[in-house]
Parts: structure tokens; sequence; C-alpha cells
């Protein structure tokens, strides 16, 4: 059996930890983990490889914190955290098309091929289950139909908003129907399945959604991959205008410290915008296609992709980039220090995961885990509330 992406018999979605392999070394000092498969031959072949920096699991201690990240190329949702040893804790849940994700520890939030879902950690403070702290139950589901949905946050009353990429715009779960429209940029005419605009990411500030990214500025179907290499856009809810143009196809706007940070995704740069001139600053440049960011303290984490091949990623100035610096595309977890710019630490990925799309950082947790769909597990929890 080879596992390529998609669930395999024999290897369904029980809880699925990939544990440290200290004989398994890529390169001197880099601790490796590998995920095996069985092939039709009956030979275990390596599927999935993490390759952390040297300090990795030393930051997630010291600063009390896991990492969650979806790939919806894959289908699956990862937390990362660490073992009692001090060795990292990867585990993973099988969910169609994961792609958007919010969290506070407690809740998560997460949008995928057809459903909104929300997580609830079914653990008291200092409860333990099988080893680990935190316990993510899927414990809601509105059905949204395949919207096509990116980005997702909470506003100020605990309601998840989401972008709407197949209709170009941000909405809300309806109890009724597949959901609620609630802002549409201005030069969206009509809601029609049709994306536009490519409208994908999304920033709060103060509980209300603030500001949007999109790849181009379009009001017919698809027409925004036209617009790829320097046509994407910022776009201020509140005001209901363009405030930065330029952008080669942006994702994931998140306000911190009073700085509009986001990643420009098609030349590979993660920086800020300018107020004044709404000129993009940028602070560091990462090897890969870039989507997710989660801030924790002045550190900044990223997800990298390694680009598809297709007219949608071919053509982009990140190709220029890697070349010019003598790179190929990374999938990857990267630390950004706020400071300094530099990469602090990193987690590389290998095999049968090559995109991600967003992350998020879970503070005050060691090691997370999840149930999934897929197992008795599900049914025979029961929790009571108080």
């Amino acid at each position: 059996m080879q596992w390529n992406g998609r669930e395999a018999p024999g290897l369904d979605s029980g809880p699925r930890e990939l544990l440290y392999r200290p004989d398994l070394r890529l390169r001197p000092g880099r601790r490796h983990l590998k995920e095996y498969a069985l092939t039709d031959t009956g030979t275990a072949t390596p599927q999935l490889e993490f390759m952390p920096s040297r300090q990795f699991p030393e930051w997630l201690a010291e600063h009390k914190v896991s990492l969650c990240f979806s790939t919806y190329q894959a289908g699956k949702l990862f937390f990362i955290g660490l073992q009692p040893n001090g060795r990292l804790s990867i585990f993973e849940r099988t969910f169609n098309r994961s792609m958007g994700l919010w969290g506070d520890g407690q809740t998560l939030w997460m949008t995928s091929l057809y459903q909104l879902w929300r997580f609830e950690n079914a653990l008291r403070p200092g409860e333990a289950h099988q080893g680990y702290d935190r316990l993510y139950v899927p414990q809601l589901a509105y059905t949204t139909g395949d919207v096509d949905a990116h980005d997702v946050a909470v506003d100020g009353e605990g309601r998840p908003v989401f972008v709407n990429t197949l209709f170009s715009c941000l909405a809300a779960p309806s109890e009724a129907k597949s959901f609620r429209p609630i802002w549409q940029p201005p030069f969206i005419s009509r809601l029609l399945p049709e994306d536009r605009c490519h409208l994908n990411g999304l920033a709060m500030e103060y509980g209300s959604p603030r500001y949007v990214t999109a790849v181009g500025e379009s009001d017919v179907a698809d027409g925004w991959r036209q617009k790829r290499v320097d046509g994407g856009i910022v776009i201020d809810v509140a005001a209901n205008a363009v405030v930065a143009r330029g952008l080669s196809m942006p994702h994931s706007p998140r306000l911190h410290e009073e700085k509009l940070w986001l990643l420009n995704s098609g030349t590979g740069d993660f920086g800020f915008i300018e107020p004044e001139s709404g000129r993009f600053e940028s602070v560091a440049f990462c090897p890969g296609y870039l989507r997710g960011l989660w801030f924790h303290g002045h550190f900044a984490i990223l997800g990298l992709s390694q680009p598809r091949e297709n007219k949608t990623f071919a053509g982009l100035p990140l190709d220029e980039a890697l070349a010019r610096r003598g790179a190929g595309p990374q999938c990857a977890l990267m630390i950004i220090d706020l400071k300094t710019g530099a990469a602090a630490h990193w987690l590389k990925i290998e095999g049968i995961v090559h995109e991600l799309y967003d992350v998020v950082a879970l503070p005050e947790v060691k090691r997370p885990m999840a149930l999934g769909l897929k197992t008795d597990e599900i049914r025979r929890l029961l929790t009571i509330e108080d």
C-alpha cells in the first residue's frame, strides 16, 4: 500500500504520531522524523519526513507553545508539540481540504472542503489524555458547501467569519443556508460562484474584519489569474477601499503591534504595508510559496509550500528569486525573529506533504492532539459540561 495523500486501507486515521528515530539522519547534527507506509511488495518506504532545526524543540519549550498547521493538498491537520522527554510530538488527523485556521488554545476553527469546523478542548486544566494536555474534539460543523473557504477568524462576540473565495465575499455561517454574506469588495458587482478576484486572506481588528487580500481586482469569472504577477491588492474593509496595490498573490494579512503584516506569496517575501504610501516593505525572504501567518511575541510563524507545476504558480517572481539565490522551493514552517528579520528556527517537511495553507500557535499547550471522524475513539469519549 502506498499512501499518496489519500486514505489507504490499513493506514486510516487512528491516533498517529511520528516519533524520533535517532538512527536516521539526513546530515550531521540534523534530527530527523520519518513516517513509513507499506508498498505492495511489503517493504517499508519513507513517506513523510520532518526535519527540525537544532533548537526548534527548545524554542517550543521556552515559549510554552505548540503549533497547528493545515495542508489541503494532503487533507491533513497536524499538531506539533513536545513529548515528556523533550523530543517533538507530531500528531495528525484527516480532514478533506483543511485550510484556514484560528485558535486561542481552547477553541480551534478550521475551514475544509464543504464544512466549517469548531474544535473544543475537552480537558480541564491539569488533566491529560494518553499523555496529551489538549484534546481537541470536532464539536460543531456548519455545512457551507464547496465555497472554497480560505481564512477564518472569530469576531468580538465569538462568532466565526470566513473568506468565501468562490463568491468573492466575507461570510458568516448560517443556521439554515450555506452561508450569510456580510461584506464584498467594492468592485464586485454580484455574488456569483465565479471566484472573480480570489479573495483569500482576512485580518481582524478589535473583533471586526478590517483588511482582506485578493490576487486581482477583477469583476469577471476567474479574472484574477491574469493579475497573478503584480495585480495583488489589500482592501480596507472598514473604508471599503483598496489601500495597497502591486502585490504578487498576497495571502494571510494579520495585524500585529500596530502594523499590517502579510505574505507577498508570489515573490517569497514576508513584510508589512507602509500605512502612508501603501507600499509593501519586505522583512524577510523565504524559499517557498508563502501561506499561513501567526505571531507569538516578537516571532512570526510562516508556512512555506512548494509551488505546484501549473499555470497558477508558473512565471511568478519567486522563480527568479530562488534561482538568483541558488535555492529550490521548500515545504516548511519557518519562525522569523521580527527584531532581526532572520530565520530563527524551522521545521522542514518532505514527502507526500508539499503544500501548507495555514498555521496557528497554541499558547500554554505542551502536547496537543485531536479526535478524528473515522475511528471509534470519537464515539467512546464522553464528557459532561460543568
